[in-house]
């Protein structure tokens, strides 16, 4: 570990690409099986359910152990341990309620659940995002999430309901506030990240989305969701340095239709090599430039509970950070 510490002090400089370099993933493979397994059984197997923690701890490490930028990699320090406590909170309060759905024919517990799921999503968002910030470094150094449940759960209720009223035209405004609030708050040390995006950028690009989207048999949201992802990361930086991203439709749908495939011939035994397929894809897609002086940043650790990324996990509403969004 001692590395991590030594290559602290040199700044970063000129166009750096993050690799994903899995060179025996085979162990893994079958705790990413596990997790997804556990979460399609759900309930009627305790056993794997209760393995879930220790299965997505290992996971996390696995994918942000093989994850590195400038010949270092990333180190995630969570332990299934600490998130069993909150795993089982989370599951003694939405348990009975889907236990009730999926035995009683009762439509009214089916509305209960999905009204819960609905008004936990957003604490879900803050709760792991905080937990595996907190648990993440690079060269000694812990990243962190500050944002607030409260002020997050503003932007997501209302996004939502003024989605839902504009018949989806607020979609791309109620997008990028959220990716404003997530990044706006998270740190590396003591240095803050930052987005400057405004979805009113990305309004005819969506409007002219739904107007082929049925002419291209969806095949147009691929564009879509690419553009997105470079005018984001265009619009991302810590300190003096940004984000590039050159990610394509062509290539996007290329990689869901890949992806799709190997799910269905293999019965979805192929899920592991599928999110090792997207992991990498999104790194050879994504450089930063210019220089981020590391002598200027600080350790500066900050508490989270992992209640919530137990309910993440349940909800599963973030199985991994590394996300294109579609």
């Amino acid at each position: 570990m001692l590395r991590w510490e030594k290559g602290a002090a040199a700044p970063l400089s000129h166009t750096l690409s993050p690799r994903f370099n899995n060179q025996n993933p085979t162990p893994h493979i079958y705790l990413i099986l596990a997790e997804k397994w556990s979460k399609d059984w759900g309930a009627p197997n305790l056993t794997l359910g209760i393995y879930g923690p220790w299965a997505r701890v290992e996971i996390l490490k696995f994918f942000y152990g093989h994850t590195e930028l400038e010949g270092d990699r990333f180190v995630f320090h969570g332990t299934g341990r600490e998130l069993l406590p909150g795993w089982l909170k989370v599951a003694a309060v939405l348990g009975p309620l889907y236990l009730l759905t999926t035995y009683s024919d009762n439509f009214l517990f089916a509305l209960l659940f999905l009204a819960a799921l609905f008004l936990l999503v957003p604490f879900a968002i803050v709760g792991s995002r905080r937990y595996r910030r907190s648990r993440t470094s690079w060269r000694g150094i812990r990243f962190s999430f500050r944002g607030r449940s409260a002020e997050f759960c503003k932007i997501f209720y209302a996004g939502i309901v003024l989605t839902v009223f504009s018949l989806g035209l607020y979609y791309p405004y109620f997008h990028s506030h959220v990716r404003q609030f997530l990044i706006n708050h998270t740190y590396f040390g003591t240095r803050r990240f930052g987005y400057h995006g405004d979805g009113a950028d990305l309004r005819n690009k969506y409007l002219l989305t739904l107007l082929l989207l049925l002419p291209t048999f969806g095949l147009y949201w691929f564009s879509f969701a690419a553009a997105r992802e470079r005018y984001y990361w265009e619009r991302t930086f810590i300190g003096n340095t940004a984000f590039r991203s050159d990610v394509t439709g062509y290539h996007l749908w290329g990689l869901k239709a890949v992806n799709g495939f190997l799910l269905g011939i293999t019965y979805g035994l192929a899920w592991p090599w599928v999110k090792i397929r997207k992991i990498r894809f999104i790194f050879e897609n994504r450089a930063l430039e210019g220089t981020l002086d590391l002598e200027a940043i600080q350790q500066e650790l900050q508490t989270a509970s992992a209640t919530g990324e137990g309910l993440a996990d349940l909800m599963d509403v973030g199985p991994l950070d590394f996300d294109l969004g579609i």
